[in-house]
């Protein structure tokens, strides 16, 4: 199993998931062009991905996907209020709409031999869902654009190898920082994103021995530094009551521009 990022903040995500038989996308938020160099970097091409995993509509997250399917028409897998949003963005233009496979959260389906499991999120979103992936013995989960978490999403993200998990703000800089009131409301709100407090938070509740790798996403560009996310994450971990530190986890920060966090396991 391997998983790579080649894009993953507020200003874009598109993220590759590989196994043995099956080449996946989560979400299309960045140009072709940019998904064709960075799926290159990691030695793999649009013409070998097999499907394209849709979290939610917003523009970080499918501005990509219109121009990716009307040349290489991947088929792409969303839930059918995702679909729909998708299907009214002018600014995706048109999709064969025979492209389209629509998935209910909590309902799992094969690609290949990769179990895939949608799960619920809270996120200001038509039908958001974040994805689990379970093949041979091993699991990783990816998990942005949540407002908050809960008993559901903990039980969704418990007994994984690696987790891709949002660290979106830093609370004080979002605070001080230049967006609107509204705006800052909306990132803080239960229908927003996770700060990086909370995100160690999560990642408390979901530790275990088999969770060996973390990678820090979606970082907000104007309220949040890698570096900050990075040692708040670690401070988290190392005040909790529980039997682990930060140093028992490879702990990585995805570059919002750039191909990085390349994993296998």
């Amino acid at each position: 199993m391997k998983f790579s990022s080649i894009a993953s903040g507020s200003k874009g995500n598109c993220l590759l998931y590989e196994n043995n038989d099956v080449k996946l996308l989560v979400d299309a938020g960045i140009s072709k062009k940019r998904i064709e160099e960075g799926m290159s970097e990691y030695g793999s091409s649009l013409e070998e991905v097999n499907g394209i995993l849709i979290t939610h509509e917003h523009s970080d997250h499918i501005s990509g996907l219109g121009v990716v399917s009307r040349k290489y028409h991947i088929p792409i897998y969303a839930t059918k209020g995702t679909i729909s949003k998708i299907l009214e963005d002018s600014k995706v233009g048109t999709i064969d709409r025979n492209l389209f496979n629509e998935i209910e959260e909590n309902k799992d389906f094969y690609m290949g031999s990769t179990l895939v499991t949608p799960f619920s999120i809270s996120h200001d979103a038509a039908q958001p869902v974040a994805y689990r992936f379970d093949s041979d013995g091993k699991s990783m989960a990816v998990a942005t654009d949540m407002g908050m978490y809960d008993d559901y999403i903990i039980g969704n993200l418990k007994g994984l190898d690696a987790v891709l998990i949002e660290s979106n703000h830093d609370i004080n800089m979002l605070q001080i920082g230049p967006y609107p009131y509204a705006l800052k409301r909306r990132i803080w709100g239960n229908k927003g994103h996770l700060s990086n407090e909370t995100c160690g938070n999560l990642l408390n509740e979901i530790i275990s021995d088999r969770l060996k790798k973390v990678i820090l996403g979606h970082l907000s560009k104007e309220n949040n530094l890698p570096e900050l996310a990075y040692e708040t994450i670690r401070n988290e971990i190392n005040m909790a009551d529980g039997n682990y530190c930060a140093d028992d986890i490879s702990i990585q920060v995805a570059s919002r521009t750039e191909p990085s966090c390349h994993i296998e396991f």
